[in-house]
C-alpha cells in the first residue's frame, strides 16, 4: 500500500512540475518581448493622460465662463454644446471637476443630471437671502419725545397724527431712494428693505415674469423693478423705459 501511495504522489508531482517547467521556459525565452509590451502599455497610458490634461486646459476657460453664466449649475449637454465635443468627454470632465471642487450632483425630474458648483458669489447670495430683514416703523423724533413726556392722548387727537405718518414715511423712503440710486440700481438687500419683504423673497421671485408688476404693487412710489443677470442688481423699469 505504501508503494502505491508513493507512486501516486510522484505522478501528481510530475503533473504539477511539467506546467511550471513550460512556464519558466516560456518566460526565459520571451521576457524581452513581454517587457516591451508592458513598457508600451505604460507609455500609451501616460500619453493618454498627457493628452487629457492638455485638452482640459483648453476647456477650463469655457467651464469657468459657463459657471458664472449659469450661477454654478451645469449639465454635460450644456458643456458639450458650448465646446463642440462629445457628451462622454463632457461628463468625464465634469466628474473630475466635481471631485476636485466638491460639487453636488442633482437629479432632475426628467432623469437628467446636473452639477452644482458653489462659488463665492453664489454663496454670498445664499447667505444674503437667509438673513431676514426686520423693518422698524419710521417715526419723527419730536413725536417720540412728546409721547414719552405727555399723558396718553385721547382717541380723537390721534387721527391727525395717524394721517400725517404715511406722508412722513413716504418722504423718508423717497429721499432714501434718491440716495441709493446714485449708481442707478439697488442690490438685493436694499430692494427688499424698500419693498418691506425678506431678502429671500426677492431672491426667489427676481426671475419671475411678473416680478415688475409684483414689485410695483409693493413699492411706495409704484416703481416697477427688473433684475439684471449681468449686473446682479435691480433697476427701475420706469426709468429704463
Amino acid at each position: 500500500m505504501s508503494e502505491k501511495l508513493i507512486e501516486g504522489d510522484g505522478k501528481a508531482f510530475l503533473v504539477l512540475l511539467l506546467p511550471i517547467s513550460f512556464l519558466i521556459i516560456f518566460l526565459v525565452s520571451t521576457w524581452k518581448i513581454l517587457l516591451a509590451i508592458i513598457l508600451l502599455i505604460i507609455g500609451f497610458n501616460l500619453w493618454q493622460w498627457y493628452q487629457w490634461q492638455q485638452w482640459s486646459q483648453r476647456v477650463n476657460p469655457i467651464f469657468h465662463q459657463m459657471i458664472r453664466e449659469n450661477h454654478g449649475r451645469l449639465t454635460p449637454m450644456d458643456l458639450a454644446i458650448r465646446g463642440n465635443f462629445s457628451g462622454t468627454m463632457a461628463k468625464r470632465y465634469l466628474d473630475g471637476k466635481a471631485s476636485e471642487f466638491g460639487a453636488s450632483l442633482i437629479n432632475s425630474e426628467d432623469g437628467g443630471q446636473s452639477y452644482y458648483f458653489i462659488t463665492a458669489s453664489i454663496l454670498g447670495n445664499i447667505l444674503d437671502s437667509s438673513e431676514p430683514v426686520k423693518e422698524l416703523p419710521a417715526q419723527p423724533v419730536a413725536k417720540t419725545a412728546r409721547s414719552l413726556l405727555a399723558p396718553p392722548p385721547i382717541a380723537r387727537e390721534e387721527e391727525p397724527e395717524t394721517e400725517s405718518l404715511p406722508q412722513t414715511t413716504h418722504e423718508h423712503v423717497k429721499q432714501s431712494l434718491e440716495k441709493q440710486l446714485v449708481f442707478g440700481s439697488l442690490i438685493q438687500s436694499e430692494l427688499a428693505k424698500r419693498l418691506n419683504v425678506y431678502s429671500s423673497t426677492v431672491y426667489k421671485r427676481r426671475n419671475d415674469p411678473d416680478f415688475p408688476e409684483w414689485s410695483r404693487s409693493r413699492d411706495p412710489d409704484g416703481i416697477a423693478w427688473t433684475f439684471s443677470e449681468k449686473a446682479k442688481e435691480f433697476f427701475p423699469l420706469d426709468e429704463e423705459g
